[in-house]
């Protein structure tokens, strides 16, 4: 009697062994992804988890470049006023606005570094995710190679049950 011909009745259903083998593949197959995706979410839970630095010391560095430069200006103007030179005021003003816009640009700098420290964050957790699911997919092939080993064993005890109920065939 082989693997296609057996037959086991549950229930008033009948299943054949061939069916019986098929399920019990499936399963096991389906409970070790079911695992790994359990894994994997939990690793990526961890990586969501991890805490941001704190960026208050480049804000107070920032801070004081911007009083260093009002101070600056304000000494430029002290000196134009104290030496009465009427003919560099202009030049004051558009030295104004340079200062204004290399404050604006220094800004979008900033705004530009924390992109530039959070994409690093991304790749970084990219990485993480690519090396755990290469792990994840060697463990399926292990897994894969286990299970026709397994397949294989029973198909052999199926030949030794049909050679024990009838030895002269």
């Amino acid at each position: 009697m082989s693997l296609a011909e057996t037959e086991l009745t549950i229930g008033g259903t009948s299943f054949k062994g061939v069916y019986i083998a098929i399920l019990l593949s499936l399963a096991t197959t389906l409970g070790g992804g079911v695992w790994t995706a359990s894994s994997l979410y939990s690793r990526l839970e961890a990586v969501e988890a991890l805490q941001i630095p704190d960026v208050v010391p480049i804000t107070e560095k920032v801070g004081r470049v911007e009083a260093e430069l009002a101070e600056q200006i304000k000494l430029i103007q002290q000196e134009l006023i104290a030496n009465d030179v009427n003919q560099l005021q202009g030049k004051l003003a558009e030295l104004g606005v340079n200062l204004k816009t290399i404050a604006e640009q220094q800004a979008k700098l900033l705004t530009i570094n924390e992109k530039v420290i959070e994409l690093e964050k991304e790749l970084e957790s990219m990485r993480i995710t690519v090396t755990q699911a290469e792990l994840m997919t060697k463990d399926l092939k292990d897994v894969d190679s286990k299970l026709k080993k397994i397949d294989t064993e029973i198909e052999d005890l199926w030949s030794g049950m049909d050679y024990l109920s009838n030895p002269l065939n």
